[in-house]
């Protein structure tokens, strides 16, 4: 068999979120966030349940990074909450939050794993919405104080910083369809949010570079491959709409110093667009050292004009779907990050976040036989290791997720997980394609077929 090899130094690892992990939603002084409020409402969560216990990380942290440990990863992606340090979201600290997150770091450190942190990954303090959440700017000095508070005490223990994970998800899923927390359906209030949200990542950034840490700092953002469902020049028209509103709107502040003037123009006159300055674009376009790029599926869009405001429909496809439907499109993704590479001036990039949720279950013989799983693994991991060899700067790869975990709206519903999760006695089991990925990692290399 062929090998594709990857560069030296490339980082393997994987990526949760403290909501979905943790548990201990009231443990040790810890505030209430949106989405403990959001799971409060049984009816928004598939499975009626929420993410109280989760996995109950923020007791079996040792555990997990043993079971890190055992995958040989070289890095672990997870995010902080922001209510479990500031249980307000801005004021006094909780010393006793703080101080998971540095034993967390610690026993990463100790088992030569690196901490790659992000500072917000959805869940915002109740008490910062209760007074308008992201759309209210004062927000965005909230977050950088956060952010400043988190340097601090992590300082250079941890290499790699992320500012936001997807605020494209909390804009449009959280503020426009509502069907995140914290439930607003209102496009306008989305809009504002998006800014104050870019905003207070260049506030982050801004605050990062004052306090002269030596590691490197970026943003995720969640990206997809538009395609027309068409050869008509309306369905074209409406992909490169889709792709302004979901990939440009917030690369392009944050690579270009700028908002894509397509969809400046969509919006005058539809929706109410925030008051954007140029103080403000300077402070979202600081330099970032990398782009966190989280990639699943392509969609397939069409010209709608019932559908307010973006006159659109978007469709998964492909033939092989995911348990959460979602196409298996590999392709399409090194065909993105091509793209990245030539419209952002070769952009170093981290893929952040990329797997897939299929319905697992543990065999006769203990195992979990998850093929399908690796085999999603291999096809995306190959279109990754095209583009880099078409050029394009990708410095590691983040397995979306470390286990089975609390998955949003969907509850325990959806196994993501390279370990398999009991969700009553939360025992982790390392499946297939743990064990398959924890060889690609030893070998630095996929094996092709």
């Amino acid at each position: 068999m062929a090998k594709l090899i990857f560069p030296d130094n490339f980082i393997w690892g994987t990526a949760t979120a403290s909501y979905q992990i943790e548990g201990g939603c009231r443990d040790d002084g810890k505030g209430e966030s949106i989405w403990d409020r959001f799971t409060r409402v049984r009816e928004n969560i598939s499975d009626r349940n929420n993410g109280d216990i989760a996995c109950d990380s923020y007791h079996l942290y040792r555990q997990d990074v043993e079971l890190m440990k055992e995958l040989g990863l070289d890095a672990y992606r997870f995010s902080i909450s922001w209510s479990r340090v500031f249980p307000e979201g801005k004021g006094r600290p909780n010393p006793k939050g703080i101080d998971y997150y540095k034993r967390l770091t610690a026993a990463l450190a100790e088992n030569g794993i690196k901490p790659v942190v992000t500072l917000s990954h959805w869940d915002l303090p109740q008490k910062l919405q209760d007074i308008g959440g992201w759309a209210n700017h004062d927000t965005t000095d909230y977050f950088m104080e956060y952010a400043r508070y988190m340097y601090k005490e992590l300082g250079d223990s941890v290499p790699i910083w992320i500012t936001h994970n997807e605020p494209s998800v909390v804009t449009f899923i959280g503020n426009w369809l509502g069907t995140h927390a914290p439930g607003i359906k209102d496009f306008s209030t989305a809009l504002l949010v998006s800014h104050n949200l870019l905003l207070s990542h260049g506030k982050a950034v801004k605050a990062y570079r004052e306090m002269g840490l030596k590691g490197e700092i970026g943003i995720t953002l969640a990206t997809s491959n538009m395609y027309p469902a068409t050869g008509t020049a309306e369905d074209a028209a409406a992909a490169i709409r889709s792709d302004g509103y979901w990939n440009r709107w917030f690369m392009d502040p944050v690579l270009k110093g700028k908002y894509p003037q397509d969809m400046l123009d969509w919006y005058a006159g539809r929706v109410v667009v925030p008051d954007i300055t140029q103080e403000d674009l300077k402070l979202i376009g600081l330099p970032v050292d990398f782009l966190g790029v989280n990639y699943y599926y392509a969609s397939s869009v069409s010209s709608d004009k019932n559908k307010y405001p973006l006159e659109l429909t978007e469709d998964f496809i492909g033939q092989h779907r995911t348990e959460m439907g979602w196409g298996v499109n590999p392709e399409s993704l090194g065909e993105f990050l091509l793209r990245l590479h030539k419209d952002y001036d070769g952009v170093k990039m981290y893929i952040t976040e990329n797997g897939a949720a299929y319905k697992d279950i543990i065999n006769r013989e203990g195992r979990i036989a998850d093929d399908n799983r690796t085999d999603f693994l291999y096809r995306y991991l190959t279109q990754i290791h095209r583009a880099i060899q078409g050029g394009a700067d990708i410095s590691g790869y983040f397995v979306w997720t470390l286990m089975d975990n609390f998955e949003w709206a969907y509850g325990f519903s959806k196994r993501f997980g390279l370990a398999y999760t009991d969700h009553l006695t939360h025992k982790r089991t390392i499946k297939d394609s743990g064990y398959w990925y924890r060889d690609v990692i030893r070998n630095n290399a996929i094996e092709t077929v």
